[in-house]
């Protein structure tokens, strides 16, 4: 009896990603090490919060008894705030940030972010979401104006590509093994511009002189 193996749903996460306050000098060096951990940085801003934000921010972390240090933490300067993107995104993003404790960090996972980049519990270097759900809180947080829509998965996202990929795709598969070109990656991505459904028509307007 063969045992049918069921297709990888197609789902990119997103998370919201904190360059805090004391460590917005290594910014560049973050962000290098942010892509080459396949992420990719879908929004970026830098901005200074006020501690009335930081409050609302943090609004789950209210009544520890950090969280004054915290909020005065984080409103001592300018952040820089990303939204990164890849296939589980939240899960590898905090692999890559580490243990919340950056002692802590340093002696379990001695080449994570906080690791690096952290001082204590309390300056850890970087923010990372939870939860799927806390991360698309944070990111409306940080981007009121993103626009976050669902990604297809599943059977949504099998339909998707039937409808709006497929057809394309195959028409240009066949065009590549008729061809047979030397390059064929380039042959096929030339080919998939210049016939893209999708590409924006030029209309030329012919005017007669009187």
């Amino acid at each position: 009896m063969q045992m049918l193996t069921p297709e990888p749903p197609i789902f990119v996460e997103r998370t919201l990603a904190l360059i805090k306050p004391d460590v917005v000098d290594k910014e560049e060096e973050i962000e290098d090490i942010i892509l080459r951990s396949g992420f990719l940085i879908v929004q970026k801003r830098k901005l200074q919060l006020s501690p009335e934000q930081c409050s609302n921010f943090y609004a789950d972390q209210y009544g520890k008894m950090f969280f004054p240090n915290l909020t005065a933490y984080m409103s001592s300067g300018p952040l820089v705030a990303m939204v990164l993107a890849r296939h589980c995104a939240v899960s590898y993003w905090k692999e890559l940030l580490g243990p919340s404790n950056s002692i802590t960090a340093r002696q379990t996972h001695p080449h994570s972010l906080r690791a690096i980049y952290g001082t204590d519990d309390l300056r850890n270097a970087l923010h990372g979401s939870l939860t799927i759900s806390s991360a698309e809180k944070e990111i409306r947080f940080m981007f009121p104006e993103v626009i976050l829509e669902p990604i297809p998965a599943g059977q949504r996202a099998r339909d998707y590509l039937n409808l709006y990929v497929k057809p394309t795709l195959l028409a240009g598969l066949t065009a590549l093994c008729k061809e047979k070109p030397a390059d064929p990656m380039t042959w096929l991505a030339d080919w998939l511009i210049e016939h893209n459904p999708n590409k924006p028509r030029v209309q030329h307007q012919i005017t007669e002189e009187e």
